[in-house]
């Protein structure tokens, strides 16, 4: 039962494996972690020091100690006595398959195996796991993953129905909200719907309809306060008034078809990427990078408190089976 795993094992501690590390320890886990980069354990504890405040100001679980925390070199003794493995290391296949055949050799029978892979599908990553490829799947969070509640769940070919399960109640025990990725496809679900928006936005700073500031402002105070409240569906019904989403679909949609027929798809040439970045730069001149972050973060968590007291909003959790 997933109420029971009291131990889990982070394997790669970088920026995704740090936050994951702290959001267990939070959730009363005990943690073992490893990382074969110089220094990562300084790293890694650094890192939890730092997400710490913020966890206890969202709460933390009774008992839930940073001490808890035991870092070792080896990869087989970090999953020899966990009882959940997340792993997060380099997004390349052949790093993750043999990776996956070492963890899948040493961890105890029946533990589900977790890929933070952006990208990558569970299917390729258990292809050399040949003690038990069933319990191998991803589960793919969002930076800052210690904060972001959204983790994807993608099942591969022969990941059992009983590790998927155990994968969902595992990480919504921990406070996140897991969605279910029906359908293996390149970058799940959500970083999908990032690239539909990056590539219009690529595209219309290439044709010079906008500048990357414009884009960034066109989002953070247009459509993006809405949707880091509801989702697009839930949002596009609202929109509607009292005939929601069916009066949205008759009279919006046929306009919608054909702005879609203007969508151009981008080459990403190296003179569209200097223009990004330039523009970029240009948006960020005067502005103190560090800063910006803390404060995006601390706008996040006051976000997410009062989210938490919303009582009329959707659960935030798709079905899980």
């Amino acid at each position: 039962m997933t109420a029971a795993i009291e131990r889990a094992a982070v394997v790669g501690t970088g920026v995704i494996g740090a936050s994951w590390t702290a959001l267990f320890l939070a959730a009363g886990l005990d943690v073992v972690a490893t990382d074969p980069a110089p220094d990562a354990e300084n790293r890694l504890r650094r890192d939890v020091d730092d997400h710490w405040p913020v966890l206890e100001r969202l709460g933390v679980a009774v008992g839930a100690d940073r001490d808890r925390l035991q870092f070792v070199d080896d990869v087989s003794e970090a999953v020899s006595t966990a009882e959940f493995v997340q792993e997060n290391g380099p997004e390349r296949i052949e790093i993750k398959r043999a990776l996956f055949a070492e963890l899948d050799a040493a961890t105890p029978s029946g533990v589900v195996i977790a890929s933070s892979s952006s990208g990558l599908g569970p299917t390729d990553i258990q292809r050399d796991c040949t003690t038990e490829p069933e319990r191998v799947l991803v589960g793919h969070p969002f930076n800052p993953a210690h904060l972001i509640p959204l983790v994807e769940v993608v099942a591969g070919q022969v990941t059992s129905e009983a590790a998927t399960n155990t994968a969902i109640e595992f990480y919504r025990s921990i406070g996140k909200h897991p969605i279910r990725v029906r359908v293996e496809l390149p970058g799940h679900i959500a970083n999908r719907l990032q690239a539909a928006l990056w590539r219009e936005a690529y595209a219309l700073v290439e044709r010079g309809a906008a500048t990357v500031a414009d884009i960034d402002v066109a989002i953070s105070s247009g459509p993006g306060l809405r949707w880091a409240l509801l989702g697009p569906f839930v949002n596009q019904h609202l929109s509607g008034g009292p005939g929601g989403l069916s009066h949205v679909l008759e009279h919006l949609g046929p306009p919608m078809v054909e702005w879609w027929q203007s969508f151009e798809t981008p080459d990403l040439t190296p003179e569209l990427a200097a223009l990004l970045v330039d523009g970029v730069d240009d948006e960020l001149r005067g502005v103190e990078e560090d800063a910006m972050v803390r404060e995006r973060d601390a706008l996040l968590e006051q976000l997410l408190i009062a989210k938490a007291h919303c009582t009329n909003f959707p659960t935030n959790e798709s079905e899980s089976r």
